[in-house]
């Protein structure tokens, strides 16, 4: 029986492979397009498997660049952004989920109101309260913009929304604070918002290009993407072997995340928003 409903799903099957494929193939071609040297990868028509593999790529990008110190950068900016979300978020969505106070409702208006607006609308204003607050060319510009954002806002409300009161008003009885209700009993629940939060935070933070590149102005401040897109690329030519190499491992760190937190984010978005 399960084998005749398989094969009366072929017309399912078949096209998620082909979109499958379609969207691995790049990444397998960037992998493999790194063990290559600059004709092979301009070469007409491309080839999949490298001619005569090397790391050569991989070399030139440990010795050319401050390879550590940009990594470092990435990392920090990543994961102090996605912590500050995690916390600040969660906060502010379970006051807009299970909190009654005035203007509860024009707050929440405001954060779904701020989801709308481009992120190019913001960035000029962004940037000048950054400059006149004295962050410009430093980590904490690149951090501090990001602590908390209207979707990490409206996620966790989402997810807090369902919940249930009788836990919180348990804790009220036996004398617990609002703080201590928060982190002993609603963080503890929201394990797969927050995996799916901090994922997409941490994406977001690990891959952002355009507001490091306006910000930080000195080398000892570039993250890893400022840094490739600079130094791959000249005046007159660009050095793809170089860029496919650091792309790759700019990737890795993503892919390490998410492996780790697959189960909780797949999780959470199928139950975020679900009553």
């Amino acid at each position: 029986m399960t084998g005749q409903r398989t094969q009366n799903r072929w017309w399912i099957y078949v096209p998620l492979t082909v979109a499958l494929i379609a969207v691995i193939a790049p990444f397998v071609w960037m992998v493999l397009g790194s063990f290559k040297g600059e004709g092979e990868i301009l070469a007409n028509p491309p080839t999949w498997l490298p001619q005569s593999a090397s790391l050569d790529n991989y070399t030139q990008l440990f010795s050319r660049l401050r390879f550590g110190t940009y990594f470092l950068n990435s990392a920090i900016v990543a994961v102090l952004v996605t912590a500050g979300n995690l916390l600040f978020c969660s906060m502010v969505g379970y006051a807009l989920a299970k909190l009654e106070f005035r203007g509860k409702r024009a707050l929440f208006a405001v954060v779904l109101a701020t989801l709308m607006i481009p992120g190019v609308v913001t960035f000029v204003p962004l940037y000048v309260l950054v400059v006149n607050a004295g962050l410009a060319n430093s980590l904490p510009a690149l951090i501090l913009p990001f602590l908390v954002s209207p979707f990490g806002v409206f996620l966790m409300r989402q997810f807090m929304t369902g919940l249930p009161a009788e836990l919180i008003d348990a804790g009220r009885v036996d004398g617990a604070s609002e703080v201590r209700i928060f982190a002993r009993i609603i963080l503890p629940l929201c394990g797969p918002a927050l995996a799916t939060l901090g994922i997409l935070t941490f994406l977001g933070s690990w891959n952002n290009f355009l507001w490091p590149l306006v910000v930080a102005q000195q080398e000892s401040e570039y993250t890893l993407p400022v840094a490739l897109a600079l130094y791959s690329t000249g005046q007159n030519s660009i050095q793809y072997g170089l860029l496919l190499a650091g792309a790759t491992i700019v990737v890795v760190p993503v892919l390490l995340v998410f492996l780790v937190f697959q189960r909780r984010f797949i999780e959470g978005i199928a139950t975020t928003g679900i009553k």
